[in-house]
């Protein structure tokens, strides 16, 4: 899949098969984040891969909005090292960079930002120096079929560039000449 084709196909999935992902699968997606640019080169990030479906449960415990994670065959904690002023920055790169190769590997994905950091940390071992910047559920998309079985494409729109792409100064819409 085209990289432009896997942007615009990507959407939050919240329903997953259980199927596992195959574990060369996984890493060719998280060496794709590997990949990722970071301020300085500091790649201050770490990721916990859970697969465990018992661990996922304790996991969807801490996250108001990720009762869901349960049933993902993969998780990723993503954390960052404060000792680069732009951790945040950097770990969310990174893990766009890992929900677009997931995409673009059939899979769906879903960004979670609500949690109990400090549950979490301690449950899963993460130390103390670093934070948790956000949570991505990964994993085969359970389709949503109507009464006569065809698949319903949910399918929410987006603005319009004119709408948020601004030319020199704020308030100056960008245009698009159509041909």
């Amino acid at each position: 899949m085209d990289v432009f084709e896997a942007i615009k196909k990507r959407r939050s999935v919240r329903s997953y098969e259980e199927k596992p992902i195959p574990m060369k699968k996984l890493i060719k997606i998280l060496d794709a984040a590997r990949h990722s640019p970071s301020a300085m080169n500091m790649q201050p990030w770490n990721f916990i891969i859970v697969q465990e479906k018992e661990r996922r449960e304790l996991l969807a415990k801490f996250c108001p909005f990720g009762k869901f994670l349960s049933q993902s065959p993969v998780v990723v904690i993503g954390c960052g090292d404060p000792k680069s002023k732009f951790y945040i920055h950097d770990v969310c790169i990174a893990l766009q960079t890992m929900v677009i190769a997931a995409t673009a590997e059939g899979l769906g994905t879903c960004w979670i930002g609500g949690f109990d950091e400090e549950k979490i940390k301690r449950e899963f071992g993460i130390p103390e120096k670093l934070r948790i910047v956000a949570i991505i559920a990964m994993g085969y998309e359970k389709k949503k079929t109507d009464i006569s079985g065809k698949i319903i494409h949910l399918i929410r729109p987006k603005k319009e560039l004119k709408e948020i792409v601004h030319l020199e100064r704020y308030g100056n819409p960008l245009i698009i000449k159509k041909k």
